[in-house]
């Protein structure tokens, strides 16, 4: 049970640091929350836990085809809010596409035998 608090503890300061640095420099808070902190803390936890190569090399190439469908969430949240659509709104749009895409990806892929 430490170890779960610990993990969620180290990625909460991470995310909650990103926010705080946003809010005075915009672009150095979006630099810190596009680094691919998530996965690479979430290898590193995926490691420790199972030591088992090829479940991180699975995990890691996984994790690229989910990153690609994800993109064009922010140009949409960037153009809606621009637009005066209310924040919550863009969000809840912004998080619609992506779990359309999402499901997409997970189509194709097992369509060309991938399974994720």
């Amino acid at each position: 049970m430490t170890y779960l608090i610990l993990k969620a503890a180290i990625s909460g300061i991470l995310i909650a640091a990103a926010s705080e640095v946003a809010r005075r420099y915009p672009g150095f808070g979006a630099l810190i929350a596009s680094l691919p902190l998530v996965s690479l803390l979430g290898m590193i936890w995926l490691w420790r836990d199972s030591r088992d190569p090829i479940l991180l090399a699975d995990h890691a190439s996984a994790t690229l085809l989910f990153v690609l469908p994800s993109l064009p969430m922010f140009p949409l949240i960037a153009v809606l809010l621009r637009a005066g659509v209310p924040f919550w709104l863009t969000l809840t749009l912004g998080a619609a596409l992506t779990i359309l895409l999402y499901a997409g990806t997970i189509a194709l892929a097992r369509h060309f035998g991938v399974r994720l």
